[in-house]
């Protein structure tokens, strides 16, 4: 969800008071079983990891979601892929009920910490190689990993990431400190988030209220919104072209056409610097495709993911 379009929702309404909620009461009402929550890098993560019991050698997914959201924004894919794959999910740093990033007390750039901060997770979890998924944000955190340390990443699925500068998500620190952004520490009503979210979709009817209901909860997380205005950027925005040159394993980029966060055309982007990268554009979505069009998207995931050839040794 953009930064910006929030601030748009702001100003085409009314603005109301709206607290913090409860932490006890959101983990109660959002962190039932598989959550749990995991200290890696001076941070209590919420984590979800589920997958067959009977298969503890299980290829491993890692989703990553996008700004402001959370790892609730990836249920309908791993309700499907934990069958065959041990899914695991996180709140990213100064996100849903992971909440504020204390631990991050120099000027590290957020990109920079929640690189650290994934190594650290899978560390712990003893996770030696993953396949990263990730989401806008989360797709530009996933393909610098992967560009950092290939050794740890077996293939790659970006879901309409960042990473080229001319869009809302690689930018939202240009308004950070507008008055208005501000007012995000305090005004959050539900039906403007609504109008926020609603723009984001191809299909306005396919967001439901549970969904609506869901962003705002976490956004109302303690100290999640000051969090999210408080991130850290590079404070240079590098060419990705570089990084994405070095990733060598098969990678699945996925766009919505009617995406008007981050430009369809950023497809071909990452397609020409990426060595090994199959694009598939998907008619009548947004931004958010994994929840907009999760059965069809799924479909496209679950052939990407099937074993490699015999022989190619770089995915399993």
């Amino acid at each position: 969800m953009s930064l910006l379009l929030l601030m748009a929702a702001l100003l085409s309404g009314v603005l109301a008071f709206t607290p913090d909620r409860d932490r006890g009461e959101l983990e109660a009402q959002y962190a039932a079983a598989p959550s749990r929550f995991v200290q890696v890098a001076g941070l209590r993560l919420h984590v979800r990891d589920s997958g067959p019991a009977d298969k503890p050698d299980a290829p491993v997914l890692v989703l990553l979601h996008g700004f402001a959201s959370s790892l609730h924004t990836w249920e309908d894919w791993a309700q499907t892929l934990q069958a065959d794959h041990r899914v695991i999910r996180l709140d990213l740093p100064g996100a849903g009920l992971t909440g504020p990033d204390t631990a991050n007390v120099s000027d590290t750039p957020s990109d920079e910490r929640n690189m650290a901060v994934l190594m650290a997770l899978l560390d712990e979890l003893g996770v030696a190689r993953a396949t990263l998924v990730g989401h806008s944000a989360g797709g530009r955190l996933a393909w610098r990993f992967a560009a950092q340390w290939p050794e740890r990443v077996n293939r790659l699925v970006l879901a309409a990431p960042a990473g080229f500068a001319d869009n809302a998500v690689d930018k939202p620190a240009a308004g950070s400190h507008h008055p208005v952004v501000n007012l995000l520490r305090y005004v959050l009503p539900k039906p403007l988030l609504r109008q926020a979210l609603a723009s984001v979709y191809a299909n306005p009817a396919t967001l439901t209220e549970e969904t609506v209901t869901r962003y705002h909860d976490m956004l109302l997380a303690p100290g999640v919104r000051a969090g999210l205005l408080a991130r850290k950027p590079a404070a240079v925005q590098a060419d990705p072209a570089p990084f994405l040159a070095r990733i060598t394993v098969p990678t699945l980029v996925l766009w919505g056409q009617e995406d008007k966060v981050i430009p369809p055309a950023h497809a071909q982007r990452f397609a020409a610097a990426l060595p090994q990268a199959q694009v598939i554009l998907l008619p009548d979505v947004g931004h958010v495709p994994h929840e907009e069009a999760p059965q069809a998207t799924l479909q496209v995931l679950r052939q990407f993911l099937m074993p490699c050839p015999q022989g190619s040794g770089q995915c399993h």
